[in-house]
């Protein structure tokens, strides 16, 4: 049986290499602002992008490389080098957003498999099928699409690979196609500068133009300002259906941009999914433990499963973002042998261990620490903070760049955390 990918997005280097071990299949990223992702593709050098290339594909994982950004006429000879320059580097598949950079991928490097951005909006077997005759070999389908469309265009085109977003930050507009960032600030959503203005509070008035009269409408207590602010993505707790409909071969993450301990905890939860789901058992609140344990804006099945006009409960309303569960408090660093302190750590305190699926670290008791198991999870209890110089700390907080001596050693990349209540106090909840 073919399983269904799981498809992790890598920001950068550490990202892409830890979404790999915490489970992907594959991970997406790219290079320049043709990568629709500026902040994300200036964390990638051209050898960093083919170092992580090498990485994946050592351990039989693939990388998709982007170049879905919406060129302007002035940049199309620096697009066709771009081009050039990525196919060198031999990724799995380039994704791209409109039909002229598609027809310019084939033409450049003909051998490389196209997938379509889920800016292109494809909704229907007509969209697809036109995309799928001019190269595509895989569609990443609009948001907004439902599963029962998905499997219309499954049955039609049943050649053409369907990928699918499953988990995190919606976009106000339709896909993507949005101005208002370009409005207020200059900055361009479709050329991967997005100012993310919607997530911004709004006061609103009502005007009269033939007399002049502004006034404020005032909002209930509670209620909120926050009127373009949607709610995040969460469809693990749907894995099931969508693994049952049979159409679906890739199943993707959003949030390039996002932090590694995000990359970590995403993969390492729909890995959990999709592989309970083969082995015919699923357990909706083992992957939601992990999901909730990350900051969001709230979250919400979004469409693919219900149609839009069925949902009203996909915007926050009242908030921004809000706090997970969970505090990251310390990641391991590449060899295993020490952390770096990311919150704060005293002696005594008692951290959950977050590594990768199948890992094996052994439970010890000695002068820098314990690790054990308790109820299903496992922890971490330092009791002497030593840092790599023999400097001895009585705590330690974020910023502290000394890496402090583990009782034990660790898969790389490992990240602790705490209860974020413990220390944060309160948060709102979704």
């Amino acid at each position: 049986m073919k399983k269904v990918e799981l498809l992790s997005p890598a920001g950068t280097l550490e990202k892409l290499k830890i979404a790999i071990d915490f489970g992907a299949d594959a991970v997406y990223g790219g290079v320049s602002h043709f990568s629709l992702r500026i902040r994300s593709g200036k964390e990638f050098s051209m050898e960093e992008f083919k170092e992580g290339i090498e990485y994946a594909h050592a351990r039989g994982k693939k990388v998709y490389a982007t170049i879905n950004g919406f060129p302007f006429n002035s940049q199309l000879k620096l697009l066709k080098e771009h081009i050039i320059a990525m196919g060198k580097l031999a990724p799995d598949a380039f994704i791209v957003a409109t039909p002229g950079v598609l027809k310019l991928c084939h033409e450049l490097v003909p051998d490389m498999p196209l997938h379509l951005s889920t800016q292109a909006n494809v909704m229907n077997v007509l969209d697809a099928q036109i995309y799928h005759e001019m190269g595509a070999t895989r569609i990443i389908t609009a948001r907004e699409i439902s599963l029962k469309d998905l499997i219309a265009i499954k049955k039609e085109l049943p050649d053409l690979e369907l990928e699918v977003f499953v988990h995190g930050s919606m976009c106000f507009a339709y896909s993507g196609r949005c101005l208002i960032s370009t409005l207020q600030s200059g900055r361009v959503p479709n050329r991967g500068s997005c100012a993310n203005d919607c997530r911004f509070p709004y006061e609103m008035y009502a005007a009269n133009p033939e007399t002049g009269t502004l006034f404020k409408l005032e909002e209930e207590e509670g209620v909120g300002t926050y009127i373009m602010n949607s709610k995040d993505l969460n469809l693990a707790s749907h894995m099931k259906e969508i693994l049952d409909s049979g159409v679906v071969d890739s199943v993707k993450i959003e949030g390039r941009t996002k932090t590694a301990y995000y990359a970590a905890t995403t993969a390492k939860a729909y890995r959990m999914a999709i592989d309970d789901y083969y082995e015919g058992k699923f357990e909706d609140e083992k992957y939601q433990y992990e999901l909730q344990s990350l900051q969001n804006r709230g979250y919400t099945d979004a469409y693919l499963i219900s149609r839009p006009f069925e949902k009203n409960d996909t915007q926050s309303l009242d908030f921004t973002m809000q706090l997970g569960t969970h505090q990251v408090s310390g990641v391991v660093n590449a060899e295993g042998t020490h952390f770096l302190c990311k919150y704060k750590t005293l002696p005594g305190d008692e951290m959950e261990v977050v590594f990768p699926l199948g890992s094996e670290v052994l439970a010890v008791d000695n002068e820098y620490g314990s690790t054990y198991e308790s109820d299903g999870k496992f922890y971490l209890k330092m009791k002497k903070l030593q840092a790599k110089n023999g400097k001895i700390w009585e705590e330690i907080h974020s910023g502290n760049i000394n890496e402090i001596v583990l009782p034990t050693n660790f898969p790389a990349y490992t990240f602790f955390r705490i209860p974020a209540s413990l220390d944060m106090g309160t948060y709102p909840k979704a």
